[in-house]
């Protein structure tokens, strides 16, 4: 049996015990306050689910991007926006980290800065080999990447060499370039083999039979440094936001 729920900007299907989470439409997915509210909206479904048998989610995307981002256009006019956006996807990444199920990302196209934190946000990432790269563009578009961000890269890139290359000289990894530098798990010729392969992997991880909310809580241990580091990040913007309002 399939069940599909439509949200505003994505999709979330149901295949046995596997869910798919799509990005739709074809533009570049930047992620402005809507898209990510709606994908929020999408994971409380799985929050609320039964942990027991276990599921697994992957998220894919239509289109050229998987996600090209923040949607700077969207935050330029006001630093409160810009502050609302960041707010809103560190939320996004604390739902990821505490679901109760193993999560895969599906590739197929750009992801860029906050795009493939996105991506990392999963616990695996597939991609697809002939478009698209994976790329922290901040050095290149004169922005201080957060410190979240790259707590974040810490836990999902051991090699100190990969994330200077990542954020120091914004390269620009193709699919095989992220599997030998150990970011990407797999990598594969079609969008379509991208998802068939996340699919398959999601079965195999089903099969283990794990408790749900044992296999979020384990993940959310493994990512504590993460956790705390977006906890300290949305304390520090609370002050500066109480600071300025008494100014």
């Amino acid at each position: 049996m399939r069940q599909k729920q439509g949200n505003q900007m994505c999709t979330l299907e149901k295949r046995g015990n596997i869910y798919i989470l799509t990005l739709t439409g074809s533009g570049e997915h930047r992620l402005n306050p809507t898209l990510i509210d709606s994908i929020r909206s999408a994971l409380r479904r799985l929050h609320a689910e039964p942990t027991s048998p276990c599921s697994a989610l992957i998220t894919t995307a239509h289109g050229k991007f998987f996600s090209n981002g923040f949607d700077l256009a969207w935050a330029q006019s006001s630093q409160q926006r810009l502050q609302l956006m960041d707010s809103k996807l560190k939320l996004l990444a604390s739902d990821f980290i505490s679901l109760p199920m193993p999560t895969i990302a599906a590739v197929t196209g750009h992801a860029s800065a906050a795009g493939m934190i996105l991506a990392l946000c999963h616990d695996y990432v597939l991609m697809k080999k002939d478009r698209g790269f994976l790329y922290m563009s901040e050095m290149d578009i004169r922005l201080v990447i957060p410190e979240w961000f790259m707590a974040l890269l810490k836990c999902k890139t051991g090699d100190p060499n990969v994330r200077r290359e990542v954020i120091m000289t914004a390269a620009k990894l193709t699919a095989e370039m992220a599997v030998v530098r150990g970011i990407v798990h797999s990598a594969h010729d079609s969008a379509e083999e991208t998802v068939d392969a996340a699919v398959r992997l999601g079965e195999e991880l089903v099969k283990r039979g794990w408790d749900g909310d044992v296999y979020g809580k384990n993940r959310m241990v493994l990512l504590s440094e993460v956790s705390k580091k977006i906890e300290l990040d949305h304390d520090t913007v609370e002050e500066e936001m109480k600071t300025k309002s008494k100014l």
